[in-house]
């Protein structure tokens, strides 16, 4: 019988909601991510059914998917599993598409109330707790997209609302027209660019900070190594580009001597390298994308296992 973990929950921003620091992320159900030539790959809807028990049953009640991922298979996951249950989790979702030029995508006004509209009727529920700008819209305003966002929230629509994909500048011009609450953005211990800029950004505005890839595509698992080919079926063989600068001797000897940290401690990589990110107070949330129910172990590991503040600054300096 699994047990289930005691997930610490955290204030979304300036918002009275609060969030728990981990989420299951479900872009592989249905598809990877919001690429379509995946579309009906990834996850199966079976499969999905049966990470999302598994979640469940850890204690992980958060789940995080996006109009885009898997052509909206994502959303309709959730929405089975939900119907078939008969339980709730509480639920981010996404809209702007970044697919090919000229397919439906953006932030205008009248979009995006047609995209919740149809996310909502996938899920199968009256109103999600977070809703975000899944990318920057250059051809839009803040202004309005944010209005937008705030009129789904007067409505009860939405919970609260944020951005995703946003660098410190377009946060800073989000936080200038609207209030947002939270940003998801990549982080992870091999990808750490976001701290000198929208992390301490965060912390000054009071901005819900959520980590989406935290363990890089699963090069912090250890599953690639060093002049090996890349397991079939992993993100390296499928949607290699944004890890592509990883594929070095620096990576590799990093890799290693955090393994030994982590075998020393009687955890996993992936185990010391998620409880790096929640050691840190700065992270309201992760968000895990396991591909099968035994890729949650990890989790288990990290709320098990905190770092102390001096284990997460050794971490950083074997990286």
């Amino acid at each position: 019988m699994t047990l289930t973990l005691e997930i610490e929950r955290r204030p979304l921003g300036r918002s009275t909601l609060t969030t728990p620091r981990v989420a299951l992320g479900c872009g592989n159900f249905g598809g990877i991510g919001s690429a379509p030539a995946f579309f009906g790959q990834g996850l199966s809807e079976d499969q999905a059914l049966e990470l999302m028990d598994s979640a469940w049953e850890l204690g992980i009640t958060h789940f995080d998917t996006a109009d885009a991922y898997g052509g909206g298979r994502s959303e309709r996951a959730i929405g089975t599993w939900i119907q078939s249950r008969g339980v709730r989790p509480t639920i981010t979702t996404k809209t702007y598409n970044p697919v090919s030029e000229g397919a439906d995508q953006g932030l205008a006004p009248a979009r995006i109330a047609r995209q919740l509209r149809s996310s909502l009727e996938r899920l199968g529920v009256e109103h999600v707790e977070l809703y975000l700008a899944h990318e920057y819209d250059p051809d839009v305003p803040l202004a309005e997209t944010l209005g937008a966002f705030e009129a789904l929230s007067r409505e009860g629509r939405i919970g609260a609302y944020g951005v995703s994909n946003f660098d410190a500048e377009q946060l800073e011009a989000a936080l200038a027209a609207g209030d947002p609450e939270a940003i998801q953005n990549a982080h992870s211990l091999l990808g750490r660019s976001e701290e000198a800029d929208v992390l301490a950004l965060c912390s000054r505005r009071q901005i819900a900070y959520l980590a989406f890839s935290p363990l890089a595509g699963g090069w912090l698992t250890g599953k690639y190594r060093r002049d090996e080919a890349f397991p079939p079926g992993s993100r390296m063989t499928q949607r290699p580009e944004p890890y592509q600068s990883l594929v070095n001797d620096r990576t590799f000897d990093a890799l290693e001597r955090l393994g030994e940290f982590a075998r020393e401690r009687g955890m996993s990589i992936a185990g010391a390298a998620l409880a790096w990110l929640l050691a840190d107070d700065r992270v309201t949330q992760i968000v895990v994308g396991p591909g099968r129910p035994a890729h949650l172990d990890p989790v288990r590991e990290a709320l098990g296992q905190p770092l102390t503040p001096e284990e997460r600054v050794h971490v950083e300096s074997l990286l």
